[in-house]
């Protein structure tokens, strides 16, 4: 399964992912993904745990490993929450 397959999977089901970024241990529940405007595809996620904090952060995926869907289910809804992110030139998938 690719990494879209996984973070579309978790995103449609609203299922937290688990995986590290920068040598750490991360929880977050995925909200965008898609590419920016130099072509690099990347996530946008609260994180929940690990990292610097809780809190929306983006994530290009190439600096993301051990990436998978936990069993775990977030609600979906975050007041902050922008679907219309000027972050991203072309959206994959997203809450």
């Amino acid at each position: 399964m690719s990494v879209v397959d996984v973070i579309c999977g978790a995103i449609a089901e609203r299922r937290l992912l688990s995986f590290t970024y920068k040598s750490e241990a991360r929880i977050a529940e995925p909200f965008i993904l898609g590419y920016d405007e130099h072509g690099e595809l990347v996530l946008s996620a609260v994180q929940t745990a690990g990292g610097s904090g809780v809190g929306f952060r983006t994530f290009p995926i190439e600096g993301v490993t051990s990436l998978k869907a936990m069993d775990q289910k977030f609600s979906g809804f975050r007041p902050e929450y922008n679907r219309r992110d000027r972050f991203f030139a072309r959206i994959i998938c997203q809450v």
